[in-house]
Parts: structure tokens; C-alpha cells; sequence
């Protein structure tokens, strides 16, 4: 077995693993402070993993995959700290963030609709002035002095990503639209949505301080619906409407 800590949303976590892979795969979130909780994977966890990804594949339509070991625990890592780490202010986020001038903007949406491609025109864009936190699965660190967006070791397929927390600016539901239009809207209206994106823990102490976190979020932070056509004009749309 494999232990280290890691900081994830400026929470130390202990881990204990079954492949030294999982270290690496987690090296730029290594730290030395002393963990708040840890996490074992077992097989049964893996075994879990497999099963959940077979059931996605199902319900895509897409081919069943044999993932390997390593690639699971990975999987298992996010799931078991997701579940703890709302009870520390943090909760896990399906979304592309990418900061401009030190602040960040969360673009969230169903799997295909283009988050990476409308993040990377804000890359070609803003240039020097952007930087992506996390191209898939940033924690999003909520107390009563703001919100933060923070990396983790889980970017996604194209692995885009920092060890960064930064404040949020905006969170922005994103839908494909025949012209670039964006509106600030309701968080009570479209909290179903946010909901979806938002890992809820399987336990009732977990859900409960995930709602409450997401409350918490709605107060602070405005929610806009962005519906662009994927041209890199698209990010300039975007940006100029949620700093009106």
C-alpha cells in the first residue's frame, strides 16, 4: 500500500492506495501538512468504479471498457474524498474554470456540449491573462469571505489544469445557440441544473452540507446562461457579459 497526503481546496488529505500510480497521478497536490481525513481504496472500491463506468458506457450507447487498476483507484480517489469533503467547506463540481486577471469563470454543462472548446477560446483570446484552473472537475472552496475555484488531479481527458485557488467570479450555464447571447439568470431557477453538476454524497450529512454550500454559493456568486454558436468569438461574448 501506498500512503501520502495531498492538499485538495486547501484540505490535507491522507491517502492510502494500491498503486504507486495514484501518487503520481496526484504529484502536483502533494503536501506535508497534517490531514484533516484520509482515504483507503479497497477492491470492492474498484470493482464499484468498473461497474459505474459500464453503466455510463450503457446508457451513451458507447462500447463497455475494461479499465486497468491503476486508472480505477484514480476514479475511487475523487469519489471518497467528494464524499468528505463538503463537511470542510468544499464540494466537487462538473465544469471547465478559467481565471482572467486573477479571477475565475466556471462554465458548466452536460458531457459534449463544448466546455473545453469555449475554454480554450478564452486561452487564445486572453493569452497571457488566462490561466485554466481545472478543465473538468474543480472543488469549489465556499466560506463566508467568498468562493474559490480549485484545482485537482482530476482535469479530464485533455488535462487542463493548476494548483491554483483563485476566487470565482461567475458560474455559467452553457448550451449551444445559432448566434452568442449571454444573460444573467436565477440560481433559484435553474438550481436543478447546478444541482446536476454539483457530486452529492450518498450520505444524509453529506447532502445536507452540500445543499447548504450551494446555498451559500447562491448568495455570492451570479449565475449567467451563455448560448454561443463554439467561434472563438464566443469567449469575448462571454466575458464582456458578465462584466457588464
Amino acid at each position: 500500500m501506498t500512503e501520502f497526503t495531498i492538499s485538495i481546496a486547501d484540505v490535507p488529505i491522507q491517502i492510502r492506495a494500491n498503486y504507486p500510480q495514484t501518487k503520481v497521478f496526484c504529484r502536483r497536490f502533494l503536501s506535508d501538512r497534517e490531514p484533516l481525513f484520509s482515504v483507503e481504496i479497497t477492491r470492492d472500491d474498484l470493482a464499484v468504479e468498473q461497474a459505474f463506468s459500464a453503466r455510463t458506457a450503457a446508457h451513451r450507447q458507447e462500447p463497455v471498457r475494461e479499465y486497468p487498476l491503476p486508472y480505477l483507484e484514480t476514479l475511487a480517489v475523487s469519489r471518497k474524498i467528494a464524499n468528505q469533503t463538503p463537511l470542510y467547506g468544499a464540494v466537487l463540481f462538473h465544469g471547465a474554470a478559467v481565471a482572467v486577471d486573477g479571477e475565475v469563470y466556471l462554465f458548466t454543462a452536460q458531457s459534449g456540449t463544448g466546455k473545453t472548446t469555449h475554454m480554450r477560446y478564452w486561452l487564445e483570446q486572453f493569452g497571457d491573462r488566462a490561466v485554466v484552473v481545472n478543465g473538468d472537475k474543480p472543488f469549489l472552496k465556499i466560506t463566508d469571505r467568498g468562493v474559490f475555484a480549485c484545482g485537482s488531479p482530476w482535469q479530464g481527458k485533455e488535462n487542463y489544469g493548476n494548483n491554483l485557488i483563485l476566487p470565482l467570479k461567475a458560474v455559467c450555464l452553457l448550451r449551444r445557440d445559432s448566434f452568442d447571447h449571454i444573460e444573467k439568470v436565477s440560481f433559484a431557477q435553474n438550481l436543478a441544473a447546478v444541482l446536476r453538476q454539483t457530486y452529492q454524497p450518498p450520505t444524509a450529512q453529506g447532502m445536507e452540507k452540500t445543499l447548504d454550500l450551494v446555498t451559500s454559493l447562491a448568495a455570492q456568486v451570479p449565475l449567467y446562461q451563455l448560448g454561443c454558436t463554439m467561434d472563438p468569438h464566443s469567449a469575448l461574448v462571454a466575458y464582456n457579459g458578465m462584466n457588464p
